[in-house]
Formats: C-alpha cells, sequence, structure tokens
C-alpha cells in the first residue's frame, strides 16, 4: 500500500486529534460487531495506514508526521478507545520505528522508515511458545546465491497477520539475528490460532516459515550472547503502549457506562421514581469510573514525556545510563497503578446497571477481558519486583532481567514466551524481546 499524507504543520495536539476523530469514530462503531463475529479489524488497520496514522512517529523529512512522543500516545489512547486491539495489533510497527530512529545506520534507517511513510507495516515473529532458552528458528546460507533460508516456528506473533513485514528473531548457528520478511512472500504461512479471552482480534497465534528466501539487506542486526544490553528508550516505549492502550480502556468504560445510564428509564428499587441517571449511587459508580479514566491517562502522559525528555536527550547526545534506568522504574511504577485502575473500571462498570448490562449483545464484559490479557503481557508482578530491587539494591531492571535469567534451563511458555521472553531476552537486544510480548 503506497499513502501520500499532507501532514500539518507542527500540530497541537488538538490539530492532530482532528486529523484522526473520524477514522476512530469509524473503528469504535464497528467494534462490538467485530467481536462478536471475531471478525479480524483488516478494514481498521488500512483506514489507519491510509489515513497516515502508522507514520505519526517517523520524521517528516522521510514523509511521515513527526510527532513527539506525547503527541503519539494521546492519540495512542484514543485509539485504544476506539478498540483496544488496534494499538496491540500495530505495536511492533510503532516500536519498529523508535528502533530505527535509534539506528547508526542511517541508509536503513531511511530504507524502512521511507517505507513505513509510504503505508507500509511491520508485525512480530520474535517469540516462541516452547521452554527453550534458545532461538529455534534458523537461518542457513542458500547455496552460493548470498541468500538466506529461514525455517522454524513463532508464537504470539501479534499484528504479522495483517502486516506488509514481519518482523522474526532467528539463529544461524553462531549469532542471533533481528530480520524482516514479507508477510506474503512463500514459505510464510500466517494463523489466527490465538486462543486468549481477550484481545482476540490482534492474530497474536502462530507464524511458520518454510524455506523463506531472505536478502542481504532483509537482515538488520546481529547479536551476541554474550553482548551486553544497550541503553535504549524502546523497552520502555513497547511498555507505554500497553499502557496507553489500558487508559483506551477506562475511557471506553466511562463512554459506554454514560450511554448505558442515559438509555435506561427502569431502575432497581421502585419502578417508576426516578431514571438511573438521578440515582445517587449510580452517579457514585460513574464518577468513579471518571475519576479513574482520568488518572490512568495523566499516568500516561507523565510517562510520554518522560520517554520524550530522554529521547530529546539521546538527540543531544546528552543522555546517561541512569536516564534510562530511570525510565524504566517510572514506566515500570505506571504500569502497578494503571493496570489496578483499569481493572477495577472494568469490573465497576456493570455496578450502573444491573443485570442487564451483562448482555452479550453489548459486550461490555469485552473491557475487562481485554484489560485483563493486555495487563498479563509483561507480568506486573515482575516488574513490581524490579522496582522494588531498584530501590533497595540499586539493581537496575535490565541487569535484574539479565541475571534472573542467565542461568535459568527453561521457562514455561507462557511466561516465558510472551511475556518474560525467559532466557532468550538476555542474549537478544532488550527492546527486540520486549516487541514479542
Amino acid at each position: 500500500m503506497t499513502t501520500t499524507q499532507a501532514w500539518p504543520h507542527e500540530a497541537d495536539g488538538a490539530e492532530w486529534l482532528d486529523r484522526f476523530a473520524g477514522v476512530f469514530e469509524r473503528i469504535a462503531a464497528g467494534a462490538v460487531e467485530r467481536e462478536q463475529k471475531r471478525e479480524l479489524a483488516r478494514d481498521a488497520v488500512r483506514w489507519l495506514t491510509e489515513s497516515g496514522f502508522t507514520a505519526l512517529r517517523v520524521p517528516r523529512k522521510y514523509g511521515g508526521g513527526g510527532a513527539t512522543l506525547p503527541q503519539f500516545f494521546r492519540l495512542l489512547t484514543r485509539l485504544g478507545e476506539a478498540d483496544s486491539n488496534l494499538p496491540q495489533i500495530l505495536r511492533l510497527n510503532f516500536g519498529f520505528v523508535e528502533l530505527r530512529l535509534e539506528s547508526d545506520d542511517e541508509a536503513a534507517r531511511e530504507r524502512w522508515l521511507t517505507r513505513i511513510a509510504r503505508g507500509e507495516t511491520v508485525g512480530a515473529a520474535i517469540s516462541e511458545r516452547t521452554g527453550s532458552t534458545h532461538n529455534t528458528v534458523t537461518v542457513t546460507p542458500d547455496g552460493a546465491s548470498g541468500r538466506w533460508l529461514l525455517n522454524g516456528e513463532k508464537y504470539y506473533s501479534t499484528g504479522a497477520l495483517y502486516a506488509d513485514w514481519i518482523s522474526v528473531t532467528a539463529h544461524d548457528g553462531t549469532d542471533d539475528l533481528h530480520l524482516l520478511v514479507r508477510g506474503d512472500a512463500p514459505g510464510v504461512a500466517r494463523l489466527d490460532d490465538w486462543d486468549g479471552f481477550g484481545q482476540r482480534l490482534t492474530a497474536s497465534g502462530t507464524t511458520r516459515f518454510d524455506n523463506v528466501r531472505v536478502e542481504g539487506d532483509q537482515i538488520l542486526q546481529r547479536f551476541k550472547a554474550s553482548e551486553p544490553r544497550r541503553n535504549t528508550l524502546v523497552t520502555a516505549f513497547y511498555q507505554t503502549v500497553h499502557l496507553a492502550t489500558l487508559a483506551g480502556i477506562a475511557r471506553a468504560v466511562l463512554r459506554d457506562g454514560i450511554a448505558f445510564v442515559q438509555g435506561r428509564t427502569r431502575t432497581f428499587g421502585v419502578p417508576g421514581r426516578s431514571s438511573p441517571r438521578e440515582n445517587p449511587l449510580v452517579h457514585r459508580v460513574v464518577g468513579r469510573l471518571a475519576s479513574l479514566a482520568f488518572a490512568a491517562e495523566a499516568i500516561v502522559d507523565s510517562v510520554s514525556a518522560a520517554l520524550e525528555t530522554v529521547h530529546q536527550a539521546r538527540l543531544a547526545g546528552r543522555a546517561k545510563p541512569e536516564d534510562y534506568i530511570a525510565l524504566d522504574i517510572q514506566v515500570y511504577q505506571a504500569q502497578q497503578i494503571v493496570i489496578e485502575q483499569v481493572l477495577e473500571a472494568s469490573t465497576l462498570l456493570f455496578e450502573v446497571g444491573g443485570a442487564s448490562a451483562t448482555s452479550e449483545a453489548r459486550r461490555l464484559d469485552r473491557h475487562w477481558r481485554n484489560a485483563r490479557v493486555i495487563a498479563s503481557h509483561n507480568p506486573a508482578i515482575q516488574r513490581e519486583a524490579a522496582v522494588g530491587d531498584f530501590h533497595l539494591n540499586g539493581t537496575a531492571p535490565n541487569e535484574r532481567f539479565s541475571l534472573a535469567h542467565s542461568t535459568a534451563p527453561s521457562q514455561d511458555a507462557d511466561s516465558g514466551s510472551r511475556d518474560a521472553s525467559g532466557a532468550r531476552a538476555a542474549r537478544l537486544d532488550a527492546a527486540l524481546a520486549e516487541s514479542g510480548r
């Protein structure tokens, strides 16, 4: 897909929101029906690419929107309000842009960011469902052609089924590699077999590679198992995508709670005495929902501002290791609170209407299911322990993560593959490991 955008000059938050409001409204209008039918959000992804949303963070010199991180995350929260599946579907695409912005390879940066600006997207094939601490997907030479052959299977391939390109981690017998393959390349099979009870439309299932040809310029990076982790804000970025999605769910809960109450005349107690919207108990519930949504969004605003500060320091050559550590800790602390707030809101929602609020036609349960699944991706309990270890002992999150898994022989499929990424994450770049969750 090729798109050409007319981006606003130095747009402020209101101008950005005006630009995408119509797209968000279209996406929200079909959210319940897609959920009921388990209908993949292909049209919604297409609307977002055509509108330029997927290239928001691409610098203008490459044809993108050049949005700041706070601007981006405010818009992502609104997208999460419209349909929480969409930010997760595009999470790897957005993180891929940030990785390219941090890269020193100007030629590769221009090549791939120009593609993103044209409307091409990237999905994930990073994690594996096995308990192995090694990448089982392999890359081998394709004879004397100078090409490579990719073979193996990934799971939790969020967004890959929708994407033009798939970001893959593999092993060549010596190094770990980060590479890209076309989603429609011969030998690529993308399955919609994700069976989570929430975020059902993210297509976070299996991707198989059977002798998929890889050109040399599709290999973006090589890793050695012994390499120390580099300083990056992308790990915090990926987690903040989840937090913005959760804040969007909180906004959707408030929206749906208000709409439900305003449309009702039946009330519990004495029929006809008063409408639900005049009930002080309902006032309290809606007031609490509004407060929880406000708090979640305010935390995301705070974290995104911290991300922007470190990003600007990096561009100016002033970013220090302790800046990245402080950023990770701030994001992990935010995770503890936002998850609790949004899960509370998505449960409290049902207090506005009793049993009628449980109607499958409304699918109000999707908010809790989606929030619970997002909250499970990067286990909050592990992040909370990392925060405590840092404050007590000064242990940096990346150092703790590497040490915790460097001697572990395996991880269970859920915590090791999608969530913690196990010892595999200790061998791969931290940001790539984060992207597969």
